[in-house]
């Protein structure tokens, strides 16, 4: 049985869908391959604080992993969606302040350091020409002959300096599902949305039955589609995403526009020197050459005729008469002499 659900790359939706612990542990457990037991949301002000020109949705979490070995550590979860394309600098300059924090530093003992972090990003566009819908980018550690090291217990003073990251490019969600993640993150499948309706997307109910995990999942979202609140949130969105493509399209034709008269111009310009090199060696034949004063009249009243028809060319690209006499090295009357 097909079912609409609300459409998660929403920042509004997202947010309703990780609000439920349960479903955070759950995606955040596929994301990491490891049993997250616990999650907290973490306060802090920068969700959406800047939608100028981007939407950059962040969330903090806590993160309590349980080991194999049944031993369990806290881990800081930096979660960032956006749907469009963003400089990297944004993304940097967010983890910069989050490893400055000082709720992100633990103190044992004598011992202080900062929480082990992984930086997570959902993002509406690829990346690259890297193919796969999910990225892992793992730091390891090597000796000065370039061999990793292995076996050494992790430290807290290396793990504070360095973090892991995930990168899911949402496109790239579709297809056959091959792991237990791409199956969470087939809610993100935009191929599923309803035409002219973004909001929603449709899903084949029956491909979950018996996953209780999706299911509950699935439940959320259909719950979020039919909440009024949420919806006129996605009204805000598409109203923000609708100025933005207009404004960048604005962009995109003025450029453009700016481009061929750059070329016109340049194009105009050296059509008036190749006139002016040809006036030039015409006045210069001229004047070697001593012919008759009739053969001098001839030539003079064809350097007229060529810098006329020079003049009236200028004229009609739409060029002044002032600018078209200095280039030319003309008089305004003389320019407007040759209008005729």
């Amino acid at each position: 049985m097909i079912v609409h659900i609300a459409n998660p790359i929403y920042d509004t939706v997202f947010k309703y869908l990780m609000e439920d612990e349960r479903i955070a542990r759950i995606l955040l457990s596929a994301l990491l391959k490891k049993n997250v037991v616990k999650v907290e949301q973490r306060p802090h002000e920068y969700v959406n604080t800047s939608r100028s020109d981007i939407s950059m949705f962040r969330i903090d979490f806590g993160a309590t992993i349980r080991e194999e070995d049944g031993g369990e550590h806290l881990v800081l979860i930096e979660l960032q969606k956006t749907w469009l394309e963003t400089e990297t600098l944004r993304f940097r300059q967010y983890l910069g302040v989050q490893y400055s924090r000082k709720e992100n530093i633990v103190e044992e003992s004598e011992d202080k350091h900062a929480l082990p972090m992984v930086a997570v990003y959902l993002l509406g566009h690829r990346v690259g020409d890297f193919t796969a819908p999910v990225i892992y980018v793992s730091h390891k550690t090597y000796d000065y002959d370039g061999r990793e090291i292995v076996g050494a217990c992790p430290n807290a003073f290396v793990e504070s300096l360095t973090h892991d990251s995930i990168i899911v490019q949402i496109p790239l969600l579709r297809g056959r599902v091959t792991n237990r993640l791409e199956k969470l993150l087939s809610v993100f499948r935009q191929t599923g949305s309803s035409q002219g309706d973004r909001q929603t997307i449709r899903v084949e109910e029956d491909a979950y039955a018996g996953d209780a995990e999706m299911e509950y999942i699935l439940k959320r979202l259909v719950s979020a589609a039919a909440d009024p609140e949420v919806r006129q949130d996605m009204n805000v969105e598409d109203e923000f995403f609708k100025a933005i493509e207009e404004r960048d399209t604005t962009i995109l034709l003025r450029d453009k526009t700016i481009k061929e008269q750059g070329d016109t111009i340049k194009e105009q310009g050296n059509t008036i020197k190749e006139q002016g090199n040809t006036i030039k060696e015409q006045g210069d034949t001229i004047k070697e050459q001593g012919k008759q004063l009739e053969d001098q009249e001839r030539q003079l009243a064809e350097k007229d005729r060529l810098l006329g028809n020079a003049v009236r060319g200028m004229l009609s690209q739409g060029m002044d008469a002032a600018t078209v006499a200095s280039l030319l090295g003309l008089s305004e009357e003389e320019v407007c002499s040759y209008r005729q």
